[in-house]
Parts: C-alpha cells; sequence; structure tokens
C-alpha cells in the first residue's frame, strides 16, 4: 500500500558538551540541534537530526531551521508519499531555498521512513555499503603543546589511527603544537591541521615551512571560504594537502572547488550538502574529479551521526577517520541505546533504517533546556 505521510514533528535539543571546545576562535559549551520525526498513516516513522555550526546565523541557527520545518514544510508534506524523495526535496527547496538544513532535516526523516518500511539500513537505500567497519578521528583544540600531546596520546591509546589539530594561534604557537603531537604519538598515527579560516596567506605558508617535518596528512581550510585563489597559491607553494572544508556548501560550490583546482582534500557532511541523496552526488562527483573526501561534521546528536557513518561505508573514496564524532563531545543521547564510537572505530550497523530509537524522556529533558 502506498504510504502517506500524516504528521511531521520537530524537537528542539540544546544538548550540554563534556566541556568547552574552542574551533575557529569561539568557545561552546552547548550544541543545539533538531529532531525531525515523520509519520505515516500506518503509524511507521523516520527520523533525523539537524546539527547546525555553532557558528550559523540566521536563518540558519536551530531555532530557525526548527520554525521552518514545523510553520513551512511540515504543512507541506502532511499527504505526500514519503517514497517521492526527488519530489519533497524539489517542493522543500523551493518553499525553504535559503535553509537547505531544514530540507536536509526532512528528507532524511522521510528516507529513514522508507528503510523503516523495506526493513534495509540507511546504506542500502544508497547502494549499500564497501565498508563493513568504518574509522573516525580524533580532535585536539587550541592547546598549549604540552596538553596537546597528553590529548594526543589519549586518542592513541584509545584505539584512533588520526587526530585533528586546531590551530590559528600564530605560527609560533601552532608549530609548537602540532610538533608536540607528532612528538608524543610517533609516525603511527596521521595527523591533519584545521585552520577554520583564521590564517592569512603569510601566516598559512609560514605554518607550512614550520610542519613541514610533521608528516601532516593535510591543512584545512587555512583561509576564507571564498578565496580559493588563496587556497590554490597555498596548495602551490606550501607543500601540504590542502582541503576546502567551509569553502563548500552545496553541489555547486563542490564544482567551484574543482575547477579552482586548490584542494586535494574535500570535506562536507549530509547537512552541509543538503541532504542525503544530495551528499551521495557529491561523494560521486568528488570521486571523478580525483578528490577523497573527509566525511562528516564534528558537533551532533547519534542520528545526524549514524547517517553519516553509513553514508560514509557506502565509498571508497570517503577517507579513513570520519569527522561525525558529535557523540564524544556531548553528555547524552535522545536515543535510548547511546552511540558508542569511543574505540576509535565501529562495524557498520545494519538498520532498519538508522538503527536507533527515540527516547522520548530524554526528548522532553533537553527540548526542555532549549526553550
Amino acid at each position: 500500500m502506498t504510504a502517506v505521510i500524516k504528521q511531521v514533528e520537530v524537537f528542539n535539543v540544546n544538548m550540554p558538551l563534556v566541556g568547552t571546545f574552542t574551533s575557529g576562535g569561539k568557545s561552546y559549551d552547548h550544541t543545539k540541534c533538531v529532531v525531525v520525526r515523520v509519520t505515516d498513516a500506518d503509524g511507521a516513522t523516520g527520523i533525523s537530526s539537524i546539527d547546525p555550526s555553532n557558528k550559523s546565523v540566521s536563518p540558519n541557527t536551530a531555532a530557525d531551521l526548527a520554525v521552518a520545518i514545523r510553520d513551512v514544510l511540515g504543512p507541506a508534506l502532511i499527504g505526500e508519499n514519503p517514497d517521492r524523495i526527488n519530489r519533497i526535496v524539489e517542493g522543500a527547496t523551493k518553499l525553504t531555498p535559503d535553509q537547505p538544513g531544514a530540507v536536509a532535516g526532512v528528507e532524511l526523516a522521510c528516507v529513514e521512513l522508507a528503510c523503516r518500511r523495506r526493513g534495509i539500513a540507511l546504506h542500502d537505500y544508497v547502494g549499500g555499503a564497501v565498508h563493513d567497519r568504518v574509522r573516525f578521528n580524533g580532535w585536539i583544540g587550541e592547546l598549549p603543546p604540552d596538553e596537546a600531546a597528553a590529548e594526543a596520546k589519549r586518542w592513541q591509546g584509545d584505539g584512533f589511527k588520526s587526530v585533528k589539530i586546531k590551530v590559528g594561534s600564530g605560527v609560533s604557537a601552532d608549530s609548537d603544537r602540532v610538533a608536540a603531537v607528532r612528538d608524543a604519538v610517533g609516525s603511527d598515527m596521521q595527523l591533519r591541521m584545521d585552520a577554520n579560516m583564521q590564517c592569512d596567506m603569510k601566516h598559512a605558508l609560514e605554518l607550512c615551512s614550520a610542519v613541514k617535518n610533521c608528516d601532516m596528512q593535510l591543512f584545512e581550510q587555512p583561509v576564507q571560504k571564498d578565496d580559493l585563489e588563496g587556497l590554490a597559491q597555498i596548495r602551490r607553494k606550501g607543500g601540504l594537502p590542502i582541503m576546502a572544508d567551509e569553502s563548500i556548501s552545496d553541489h555547486a560550490s563542490l564544482i567551484r572547488v574543482i575547477q579552482a583546482d586548490c584542494a586535494d582534500y574535500v570535506k562536507f557532511g549530509i547537512k552541509q550538502a543538503g541532504g542525503l541523496l544530495t551528499a551521495s552526488r557529491m561523494l560521486a562527483t568528488a570521486e571523478a574529479a580525483g578528490l577523497p573526501v573527509v566525511l562528516g561534521h564534528g558537533f551532533g546528536l547519534d542520528l545526524s551521526t549514524m547517517a553519516e557513518i553509513m553514508l560514509g561505508a557506502t565509498s571508497h573514496n570517503v577517507v579513513p577517520g570520519l569527522e561525525c564524532v558529535g557523540p564524544l563531545k556531548v553528555v547524552d543521547t535522545v536515543a535510548t541505546t547511546r552511540l558508542d564510537i569511543g574505540a576509535g572505530s565501529l562495524d557498520v550497523p545494519a538498520g532498519p533504517g538508522l538503527g536507533i530509537t527515540l527516547d522520548e524522556a530524554k526528548l522532553a529533558q533537553y527540548g526542555a533546556a532549549a526553550a
């Protein structure tokens, strides 16, 4: 029987973090997210979560996206067939053209519903997994060298094979931090360096030179997102592989990065891409262009994390060391069972859908905190 959407629910979530995190010069102790649940006429449900960056501004904050889904997209979905994902995405994009996160939230919930009705995992919906197990990437903030080294040893001891080091504190502080981490972990761990657009050209090139003996896997987004020529120059002159992250906000921007020949890697997540199916297409585009993909976003709930785990498992072009590590940064979950990625790797679940059940009490608890 054809499915028909009967109800669209939206839950604001304000989840405390396990500590204070500093990224891009800003510090955070909570992450604000949106959970979406779509129910069909037979009572079957599909769920998703959206986790905007803490640096997001209106109309793309969590509160803005929740309102857009509740007041605009939700009513438009009533009576629609959740299997008609292309139609749903097209309609949602027309209604909220400046809020791709809202489109991604309803799209993923409808896909999850379709998967549950069929008894398949989310990764099977987009072609099936090519990996049975995925690895995750750790992170180190803009810490003093001794603290950064100790943090790196902890990640390594937990089983992580790669780690990202935040930079942007100045060439001397940044290079001392990176060198301390390399000395602490030896040659067995891959190191990524992420500036979150905090460098100018001079700083970026000096930093490349200062860490040239540290065997860096990549240098992520040293300059502003629109400065593709700057990225290209750093790539040509700096001697380190460059990754574009903030420069990529959708499929069209990925094409621009490819045309500018300014990156050796690209990074995006499902919300950043504007949905699961678009993200899957972007994976194919990047692979065709010869650009490996680092997949994931840093602050997220179990739902969005699992979606990126399952998507990441579908492509050999996704770099080992997924950056969807939000569950390690938050104090709790809104699911009945907490996702455990603390050992640095995870067997890819078999679903159905995301294989996750919402906990109504936790939704109420952290929803109250978001009010």
